[in-house]
């Protein structure tokens, strides 16, 4: 999953951005491996995408199409003339995680987990459901 957000200069930069900015989902649509994506205002001048691909390679196949080389090189070759901020996070799927239902990938059931998941130097995280204190 790729999540990323660019603030761009202000509307004129905005309104440049469409060309450039469809020829890339067109392209992105097209790729093997592509499943889905969303874009979101935070505005006046922010727009950023949640994209999913089946997996890191197609992301990273997408990412040196020149469709998208193209639009990122846009944004950045000029200075701040058409964006000033931009961030970008790539998310893998573990193959441990934890789900409910129908995504669920061994049953369907509805259920806790047991213990949360160990950070820092703990062997085993501490149990979800803890006893009620008493007053």
């Amino acid at each position: 999953m790729f999540i990323g957000a660019t603030h761009y200069s202000g509307p004129r930069s905005l309104l440049s951005l469409a060309r450039p900015w469809l020829r890339m989902v067109r392209t992105m649509k097209r790729m093997d491996g592509y499943r889905w994506h969303k874009v979101y205002l935070q505005g006046p001048f922010t727009l950023g995408t949640i994209a999913v691909f089946a997996d890191r390679e197609a992301l990273m196949r997408f990412a040196r199409t020149s469709a998208h080389r193209d639009l990122m090189c846009w944004m950045t070759d000029r200075g701040e003339r058409n964006g000033t901020a931009g961030f970008i996070r790539i998310f893998d799927a573990q193959p441990g995680g934890y789900s409910n239902g129908e995504w669920r990938a061994e049953g369907r059931e509805m259920a806790h987990i047991e213990e949360f998941t160990p950070i820092g130097r703990e062997e085993s995280g501490p149990p979800v459901h803890r006893k009620a204190k008493r007053s």
